[in-house]
């Protein structure tokens, strides 16, 4: 009986122990039982430090967890998560990894894309995760240890910077700024008793720039008039009657420039015919010239003018003959 009892003891100690096991297994891989989940996949280029597990923050609350991190093709990495039924995801929901503590803790925060921090890495990682079909777009954020190893970086460069100006800034260096800071409180008197010099002039500038502010604002004030009175010309159609006459002058004009047109066609037509009639003079004269024709001989042969010529000469022979003795030719007989 009593090694019954002590095996039964021995027994319900295992038994806790190992369900005391599995319950601190299940714990530490976030196991769920008896809740309902909805799994969300996101890809991004690097998870960082991000383990499974780690929690899923929607707007600061814990949503879920980190179900799986696995590879994918063309360089990616799927990072499954299990939220809540609960929990409702935000519109166009992008994935940003980052840490959530100094202790390296990481967490996936799901968020709007118009929310995302105007880091220009951060967009362009979302912006290349975008375009898979059900899975969320996805960007990290450097770590504490990234962020340390850049800002040691930073301290080295600032560090060479540093003994770089010291080895420039020597006591030659230091000599000539004095020198310089000399130099600049020379001039500062200099210029100080110029200025003493010259206020009277200063002050006579300062007085015909006055004057001619004054004068400027007397000639604003007659354009303001000016404008004023051609407003009130407007108003009164004084304006209209002006854009009338010269619309009545217009029409003027173009009724003036059909009748110059008119003019020029019949110019040309009558350009036309005195080039025609010129050049038929000129064929007429050339012919007359080569000695074509009757008017052509008469021109070009001498005996004929020497022929006219005598003749002539007998004519007025005859006809002083004919005055002298009118009755050798005349007879007059009345019956």
């Amino acid at each position: 009986m009593k090694n019954r009892t002590s095996d039964l003891i021995v027994g319900a100690v295992v038994l806790a122990v190992i369900v005391t096991l599995l319950a601190s297994l299940a714990w530490v891989q976030q196991s769920d039982f008896g809740q309902r989940r909805n799994e969300v996949v996101a890809r991004v280029r690097d998870v960082g430090n991000a383990r499974v597990g780690n929690a899923v923050v929607i707007r600061g609350v814990i949503a879920g967890r980190l179900q799986a991190i696995e590879l994918a093709p063309a360089g990616w990495v799927h990072v499954r998560m299990k939220l809540d039924r609960s929990m409702e995801m935000p519109p166009n929901a992008v994935v940003l990894l980052n840490e959530s503590s100094l202790f390296g803790e990481w967490q996936a925060m799901i968020l709007e894309r118009s929310a995302l921090p105007a880091d220009v890495t951060v967009r362009q990682q979302i912006a290349e995760a975008t375009g898979e079909r059900n899975v969320l777009a996805g960007a990290s954020l450097p770590g504490i240890g990234k962020l340390t190893a850049v800002a040691g970086q930073i301290a080295g460069d600032v560090a060479s910077v540093a003994a770089r100006v010291q080895v420039a800034f020597d006591d030659q260096a230091a000599r000539e700024l004095r020198s310089s800071i000399r130099n600049v409180a020379d001039l500062s008197t200099v210029l100080s008793t110029t200025v003493r010099a010259h206020a009277s002039d200063l002050d006579t500038v300062a007085v015909q720039l006055r004057a001619a502010v004054t004068s400027l604002n007397k000639t604003a004030a007659n354009a303001q008039r000016m404008a004023e009175q051609l407003d009130a010309s407007a108003t009164s159609g004084e304006v209209r009657k002006v854009v009338d006459n010269i619309a009545v002058a217009s029409v003027d004009l173009r009724r003036a420039t059909l009748q110059v047109r008119e003019l020029v066609e019949k110019f040309t037509a009558t350009q036309g015919r005195l080039d025609s009639f010129l050049a038929n003079g000129d064929s007429v004269l050339k012919k007359v010239n080569s000695g074509q024709g009757s008017l052509g001989l008469l021109v070009n042969d001498p005996s004929l003018y020497r022929r006219s010529d005598s003749l002539m000469v007998q004519l007025n022979a005859l006809v002083a003959d004919i005055k002298a003795n009118p009755g050798r030719y005349v007879r007059l007989r009345i019956f």
